[in-house]
């Protein structure tokens, strides 16, 4: 027996929230539905306001997801939550993300015998003494 994945076609609608956590964009489906109710996602560029509003195959949805825009078109209408593999079926990412080199932090500013020692600055001064 093989393992297949419950994905629909292009057939019948679904509800935007449903098919934001079915993706699994978001962790539960009342935060997709928050982000959707608060206005914060674009149906076909078109702002969506209530969270029932269908999905069909082909849509294009942009909304926010941490810190990154999110454009995403739907390919697929899910019948379940599933693993992360079938919910990568469901839709193809238009601006993938870039991969950023992270920051690099400078060590802070160390006082040049002012102030108090750190502990390591401490047991320095204690092995020197005589």
């Amino acid at each position: 027996m093989s393992f297949a994945p419950k994905v629909t076609e292009n057939i019948g609608k679904i509800r935007v929230d449903k098919w934001l956590w079915h993706a699994r964009f978001f962790k539960t489906r009342s935060l997709a539905a928050k982000v959707v109710s608060g206005g914060h996602l674009r149906l076909n560029g078109q702002k969506v306001l209530k969270p029932a509003q269908p999905v069909t195959g082909d849509d294009v949805l942009t909304f926010a997801q941490g810190r990154e825009i999110r454009v995403i078109k739907v390919l697929a209408l899910g019948t379940r939550r599933g693993p992360a593999s079938e919910a990568q079926a469901l839709y193809a990412d238009l601006e993938p993300l870039a991969e950023k080199p992270k920051e690099v932090i400078p060590p802070a500013p160390r006082f040049e015998g002012g102030g108090r020692p750190t502990k390591r600055d401490r047991r320095q001064i204690d092995l020197n003494r005589p």
